[in-house]
């Protein structure tokens, strides 16, 4: 374990996806590092984040489907589900991946450290808290990973049984009978649906003009009309005010232009964005340029201190688990000279409701604001044999590509396993591949898949099914 006899080659400091893949990618490359992490390892979303909320929303999918067991031709009679259950499931998800994480560090000798981090300069690390409390760290390199955390309604007391933010909502064991969800992003639209399968009776607030505001607008009445068939009840252009937290129940006041309607309902949840985890990390002698709350990285991912990088979400948006992956890898590249550290351009969005949403480069809207000449090809599931053989045809495929050249600007996808598809697209989009690349790629039959290709060849009047 670390001492402060030890200079290390880099000390990672947060061990989410971008602290810990930053650190293993050290050990990869036989460097001498340490990960410090004040929780676990595995962060924001491998504990209280993306792993155990897809573990929630698959037990809420298999309920919906068990309880629709005749379109398959089957039987099944008093499907019930236990809630404390099903949320216990998604803790032991979480701790399971935890422990893999706990294990490569020791496959690539990483020093890991439990405790808060503290750089008073560039090249020192100080232990706050834990058992190495006290404890200075020598470095030449310092990787500041800490991510973001969930962004609070200003004046609302976040108690974790009438106000709660997703954190709170993932350690209850007690479902609610009516849940106000504000904001209506992804982690927003998960929960609304997790919620509503199970029962629970869903507000879905989002003031701007559409859930999944950065998704195409397509795509969100998409999931809009299916919400709302389901049983969510949603409002666009809405704002939250006037909150009033009582003891068995939450009042609100919901503002639609010059409409004012209450609401109350047992449990509020935030989903209102993130903000940057940079408190108490930075000391005196490494106070770092910032932008807004952001740390300001180069192309290399260097701070405006030498020998002080950041990585993953703490250096801006788009806040995603693979996006800070990708960065944390490729600035440890360049630290140590393994090939020129890449920036992030193009890349997935994914939002694991039913049906699934996925995307990667520009919306149609996107498209129009550059004044691009475009063309779209859409292909929807219910032409596809695979998807209609499931039961699941919601949803379709939109793909975006320039008039003449056939570049592809933009993918989007909603429908089963849209989060598993958009993959094919994203390596279509960074290989430089046209849309006739991709119509002209043979698909397996019968897959959801074909509805890839068949999408492309809709750009032309040419898909087959349709």
């Amino acid at each position: 374990m670390a001492d402060t006899t030890t200079e290390y080659d880099l000390i990672v400091i947060g061990g989410g996806p971008a602290g810990y893949a930053g650190a293993i990618r050290a050990g990869q490359l036989g460097k001498k590092v340490a990960c410090i992490e004040m929780e676990r390892a595995g962060g924001t979303c491998l504990n209280w984040g993306c792993i155990p909320t897809k573990a929630l929303l698959k037990s809420a999918e298999l309920y919906v489907k068990m309880k629709k067991a005749e379109a398959y031709g089957l039987s099944a009679k008093e499907v019930s589900f236990d809630f404390a259950n099903v949320m216990e499931r998604s803790r032991d998800v979480s701790k399971q991946m935890a422990k893999g994480i706990e294990f490569l560090f020791r496959k690539n000798k990483v020093d890991y450290i439990i405790g808060r981090a503290h750089v008073p300069a560039a090249g020192m690390v100080e232990i706050q808290d834990g058992e190495k409390k006290g404890t200075i760290l020598k470095a030449k390199n310092v990787l500041i990973a800490t991510g973001c955390k969930m962004r609070r309604i200003p004046g609302l007391e976040y108690d974790g049984v009438r106000v709660m933010t997703s954190r709170e909502a993932l350690a209850n064991r007690k479902q609610p009978k009516s849940i106000v969800i504000v904001g209506a992003g992804a982690i927003g639209v998960e929960f609304a649906y997790f919620f509503n399968a199970l029962g629970t009776k869903v507000t879905l607030v989002e003031m701007l003009p559409q859930i999944l505001p950065v998704e195409d607008e397509e795509v969100s009445k998409a999931v809009h009309r299916s919400f709302e068939k389901q049983g969510v009840k949603i409002h666009v252009n809405t704002k939250c005010e006037n909150f009033r937290v009582g003891k068995d129940s939450v009042k609100l006041d919901l503002v639609e232009g010059d409409k004012k309607t209450e609401l109350e309902a047992e449990v509020l949840l935030s989903a209102i964005g993130v903000v940057a985890n940079i408190d108490g990390v930075l000391g005196r002698g490494a106070q770092v340029e910032l932008d807004r709350t952001y740390v300001k990285v180069n192309n290399r991912y260097e701070t405006s201190i030498k020998g002080i990088f950041a990585a993953g979400d703490i250096i801006g948006p788009p806040w995603l688990a693979h996006i800070a992956t990708f960065e944390a890898v490729n600035a440890v590249n360049g630290i140590f000279g393994h090939g020129e550290p890449k920036r992030v351009s193009g890349f997935p969005g994914c939002t694991y409701c039913q049906p699934q949403v996925a995307s990667t480069g520009l919306t149609e809207r996107a498209a129009k604001e550059k004044k691009l000449d475009y063309k779209v090809g859409k292909f929807p599931f219910t032409a596809s044999g695979k998807a209609v053989a499931s039961a699941d045809s919601d949803g379709f495929v939109k793909v975006i590509s320039d008039a003449k050249t056939g570049e592809i600007y933009g993918a989007h996808i909603v429908g089963s396993d849209a989060t598993e598809l958009i993959a094919e697209y994203g390596l279509a989009i960074e290989l430089e591949a046209t849309i006739e690349d991709v119509h002209q790629t043979i698909h397996a039959h019968p897959t959801l898949s074909e509805a890839l290709a068949e999408a492309a060849a809709a750009t032309s009047n040419e898909a087959i099914h349709i």
